[in-house]
């Protein structure tokens, strides 16, 4: 009964493991990347999960190996002991999350927005409950809930509030960032591709709290140009 009980659960875990990988997709999924900013996100993310299971793993080996360990072994087993719980126990975690901090450290360099001559400047400001966008390329254009953007360029949000801190973030395309009442955050974004994606409040800032999201449409170069030359909306 206990190996059919097994063989029963592995079938369970082998046939629910595609729907959870499918819950990964959507507007609003960090490990959906759909530009270079939020694919290297999706990676770190991916590899501090294999890098903590990895290490988890290993502590679960040996807190069994311990359990079974005899009372009073050998000389020889004393010393695979000690490399098992000094040497893989000790050195290996150690190692491993140390190479997971310097990987991230580098990562998250990459990701600050840096000078270009193709960047493309916007700007966003967010109130009690929701966003409005400008334009540095089209001077008075304004949008309410609605961030156009080129897609193929990188594009500096300048971030900002208009009285309590909210967190500008549309996860298919970059991190989040705070908006600061009286302070300006750069976050640089880009959508490899012209869509539609969603963006989110991620800063709890009222009852209102609920409804804060806004739309980032990415133009092809003529759908852009279209929109610079439209009447303000």
């Amino acid at each position: 009964m206990c190996v059919r009980h097994r063989r029963s659960s592995a079938r369970r875990l082998v046939l629910l493991t595609p729907l959870a990988v499918t819950g990964c997709a959507g507007g609003l999924s960090a490990v959906d990347p759909a530009g270079p900013a939020a694919a290297r996100i999706a990676a770190l993310w991916w590899t501090m999960l294999a890098g903590s299971a990895a290490v988890f793993a290993l502590v679960m080996l040996l807190l069994l190996i311990a359990y079974r360990r005899t009372p009073a072994p050998h000389q020889s087993e004393r010393r695979q002991e000690r490399f098992w719980l000094y040497g893989l126990g000790l050195a290996f975690p150690l190692v491993t999350l140390a190479a997971l901090l310097i990987y991230g450290l580098v990562l998250g360099e990459t990701l600050l927005p840096k000078a270009s001559e193709n960047v493309v400047t916007v700007r966003a400001e967010a109130r009690q409950w929701s966003w409005s966008f400008g334009y540095a390329d089209a001077a008075g254009r304004r949008t309410q809930g609605v961030l156009h953007i080129p897609a193929g360029r990188p594009v500096d949000v300048e971030i900002t509030s208009l009285d309590v801190v909210h967190s500008f973030w549309a996860p298919r395309l970059a991190g989040k960032l705070d908006a600061i009442p009286g302070q300006v955050n750069v976050l640089r974004i880009e959508a490899a591709e012209p869509g539609e994606y969603h963006g989110v409040d991620a800063e709890f800032s009222g009852p209102g709290y609920s409804g804060d999201a806004f739309t980032v449409i990415a133009h092809d170069p003529a759908g852009w140009a279209a929109f610079l030359g439209r009447a303000t909306e």
